[in-house]
C-alpha cells in the first residue's frame, strides 16, 4: 500500500512512463488511416490545437492571472490533450471503436501530463500518495482535535514529539472567510499542569494552496520536532494559517476586495491564540515566515504591525504584493486606492513608519531566481535605513517547495534565538 503512495510526480521513472504512453496512445489514435484523413482533416487538427495551446499559453494565461511564466512543455501536452479530442471528433466516423477509446485515452493521459507540469513546475504534490490526501481531505499525519490535545497535557515527562491540533478561529475582528487552520504544539506544553508562555511563528504558504501545506510539502513539523528534541522539548508554538480563504483567492495578506486577510492573520490569530494556548503575548516573541506569497506577507506584516511581529523569515517573496500589472494589482487588491496599495508595499510602510526596534528577519531566496535576488537585496538594505536587522542568503534551487523546505529548516534555529527571551521557557 505505502508502495505506490510513495511513487514520485516530481521526478523519476512515472512521470516519464506516462508521456510515453500518452505519446504512444496518440500516434495510434490518429493513425495513418485513407488519403483525406491524412492530407486534408489531420493538418487541420494539428494547427488548431497549436493554436489552443497558444491562445492558453499567452492570452489565456494573462487573463487568468498566471504572473509566472509556466515551462513550454506545459503548454506542448495542453496542445497534445486538445489535438486527441480533435482526432476524435474529426475521425469519428473513420475510426473503429478502438481507436476512438484511444483517443480518449490519449487526452486524458495528455491532460494529466500537462497538469503534473504545473506541478512539478511549483512542487506542490511530491508524490501520489499527496496528492491523493490532499484531494480526499485526509488528516495530516498526527492531526489531532483540541479536546485530544488538552486532555494530552499535564505529562510528568516531555513527550517524544508535539501535537498537531486542528482549530476553527472565530473571524472576529476581520470577518474573513477561512477554512480550518491548524497549530503545532511542542513537546513542552504538554509538560505539567501550567501552561508555559511560549514564542509563536505564524506559517503562510504560497498563493494557491491551503493552511496543510508547510506540514505536507515543508515537513515544519518534523523541524520543530527535531529541534525540540535537542532542547528540552522547547520550541515554539507553529500557527498554519489560511490567508486566502480558498484554493485561488490571491489576498496577498491584505486588507481589501477579496478579504480582511491582513487583520486575521494580526489579529484574529493572534488573539486566539493567546488566549486558547497560552501564548505569548510579547511581540519581540512572535514572528512570520512564508514561502512565496507567504514570503511576500512574512516582511509586509512585520513591518506594517510591529507591535504584533517583531521577525519574520521571507522565502522567495515579491518586492511588493502584486496580482498581474500594477492596474489590475491595484483594482484586485485595494479596489484602486493609491493610498490602500502605498499602506501595503513594505518599502512606503518602513518610510513612512521610522525607525524599528527590536526587528529583524532574513531573505531566504534560490540560485534560479535573480529577481527575487535583487528584490530582496532592495528589501534588506531599506530594513537596514530603519533599523531592521536582516541578511540575504542565496541557495541552490528553484521557486518550488522543495527549496523552501530545507531553507527553512536551516533558518530555523536562528529563528527560535530571536524568540527567545530571558524569560523564555527554554531548557
Amino acid at each position: 500500500m505505502g508502495g505506490w503512495r510513495n511513487i514520485s510526480l516530481l521526478g523519476g521513472w512515472f512521470p516519464v512512463t506516462v508521456q510515453v504512453v500518452a505519446a504512444g496512445a496518440l500516434l495510434l489514435a490518429v493513425g495513418w488511416r485513407d488519403h483525406r484523413w491524412r492530407w486534408r482533416v489531420l493538418p487541420v487538427v494539428v494547427v488548431a490545437a497549436v493554436l489552443l495551446a497558444l491562445l492558453a499559453a499567452y492570452p489565456g494565461a494573462r487573463a487568468m492571472r498566471q504572473v509566472d511564466p509556466l515551462p513550454f512543455a506545459v503548454w506542448f501536452w495542453l496542445g497534445a490533450a486538445a489535438g486527441a479530442l480533435l482526432v476524435l471528433v474529426a475521425g469519428w466516423r473513420s475510426a473503429r471503436w478502438w481507436r476512438r477509446g484511444t483517443a480518449l485515452l490519449a487526452a486524458a493521459l495528455a491532460a494529466f501530463v500537462c497538469a503534473n507540469g504545473i506541478n512539478q513546475f511549483v512542487g506542490y504534490y511530491p508524490t501520489l500518495g499527496a496528492a491523493i490526501d490532499d484531494w480526499t481531505h485526509a488528516p495530516l499525519p498526527g492531526q489531532t482535535t483540541l479536546p485530544s490535545a488538552v486532555r494530552a497535557a499535564g505529562a510528568a515527562r516531555v513527550p517524544e514529539a508535539g501535537k498537531l491540533v486542528a482549530v476553527t478561529v472565530p473571524a472576529t475582528y476581520s470577518h474573513f472567510v477561512h477554512r480550518q487552520e491548524l497549530v503545532y504544539l511542542p513537546p513542552i506544553w504538554f509538560v505539567g499542569h501550567r501552561r508555559p508562555v511560549l514564542p509563536v511563528v505564524e506559517m503562510i504558504g504560497g498563493q494557491r494552496g491551503g493552511p496543510g501545506d508547510w506540514v505536507r510539502l515543508a515537513n515544519a513539523v518534523q523541524v520543530a520536532d527535531s529541534y525540540a528534541r535537542l532542547h528540552g522539548g522547547y520550541a515554539p508554538i507553529l500557527v498554519f494559517a489560511d490567508a486566502t480563504g480558498h484554493f485561488s483567492n490571491d489576498t496577498e495578506c491584505v486588507n481589501g476586495p477579496k478579504g480582511n486577510a491582513a487583520d486575521h492573520l494580526a489579529r484574529d490569530l493572534p488573539a486566539y491564540v493567546q488566549k486558547t494556548f497560552g501564548a505569548s503575548r510579547n511581540p519581540r516573541q512572535w514572528a512570520v515566515a512564508g514561502f512565496s506569497m507567504g514570503g511576500t506577507c512574512s516582511i509586509d506584516l512585520v513591518v506594517k504591525y510591529p507591535n504584533v511581529f517583531n521577525h519574520f523569515v521571507d522565502i522567495s517573496g515579491d518586492l511588493v504584493p502584486y496580482t498581474g500589472t500594477r492596474a489590475q494589482t491595484l483594482q484586485d487588491l485595494y479596489g484602486g486606492s493609491v493610498a490602500a496599495r502605498r499602506a501595503n508595499e513594505a518599502l512606503s510602510v518602513m518610510q513612512a513608519h521610522g525607525h524599528y526596534s527590536n526587528v529583524s528577519g532574513v531573505f531566504l531566496t534560490s540560485a534560479d531566481e535573480p529577481r527575487h535576488q535583487r528584490e530582496a537585496r532592495q528589501l534588506s538594505e531599506a530594513a537596514a535605513k530603519v533599523g531592521i536587522r536582516s541578511r540575504v542568503e542565496i541557495n541552490p534551487g528553484t521557486h518550488t517547495w522543495q527549496f523552501a523546505a530545507p531553507a527553512f529548516a536551516s533558518t530555523f534555529p536562528w529563528l527560535v534565538t530571536e524568540l527567545t527571551t530571558p524569560t523564555s521557557p527554554r531548557a
